[in-house]
């Protein structure tokens, strides 16, 4: 936080270095947050530079009054949110452009696992209203509390509180259908390699 408005400081004063060094903390957080909101990578990445355009704008008066994790997180969440009623929404994320974090730890099992959790858990998301999503992605990624969301969104938070609840069945629902599914096909795939192996 206090490296942050030192950043802000900085900032206003004209200095692009504090601008790129604030880009550089935050993009790619942003950007995945984006994309969970609208499930489209290069959409999402339009949108964070979209954010820092405006970000740029108010060089010399922006203003820190809470978090700018925050702040920029409510700023992607508003303009994904006018590009979703606008339509510009693709039908479903490409996975092939969503790389996994960097690891050195990571054998190539933990890889194959992560990239069917991560591709299941895009794939459920979609299919969640966009509200659901919303709330879900800012109060599990973003942190942010109930209130905020509810002042975001112009809805009451007990309606918010509601929408979180009904995107977590919601997600829990799909993910488990998912999971006895594979498990079925499984199970039946090995079963019949038995049956030829006899």
């Amino acid at each position: 936080m206090l490296e942050d408005k030192l950043l802000i400081l900085k900032f206003n004063r004209g200095r692009r270095e504090a601008l790129h060094q604030i880009y550089e903390k935050y993009k790619d957080n942003l950007v995945t947050l984006a994309s969970a909101l609208l499930t489209d990578v290069a959409l999402a990445e339009d949108v964070v530079h979209d954010v820092f355009i405006g970000f740029i704008r108010s060089e010399g008066k922006f203003q820190l009054t809470g978090s700018l994790k925050g702040y920029l997180a409510t700023c992607v969440a508003n303009l994904a949110r006018n590009r979703n009623k606008a339509g510009h929404v693709r039908a479903h994320v490409d996975l092939d452009t969503i790389d996994p974090p960097e690891s050195n730890t990571m054998t190539p099992e933990t890889s194959v696992i992560f990239g069917e959790q991560s591709q299941h858990l895009a794939w459920a998301l979609d299919q969640l209203p966009y509200e659901q999503r919303e709330v879900l992605v800012l109060r599990t990624y973003s942190q942010m509390k109930f209130a905020a969301i509810a002042a975001q969104q112009n809805a009451s938070i007990h309606t918010v509180q509601g929408r979180y609840r009904y995107a977590l069945d919601k997600m829990r629902g799909l993910l488990t259908d998912a999971q006895s599914q594979k498990s079925e096909a499984t199970s039946y795939g090995l079963h019949t390699q038995s049956e030829v192996s006899a």
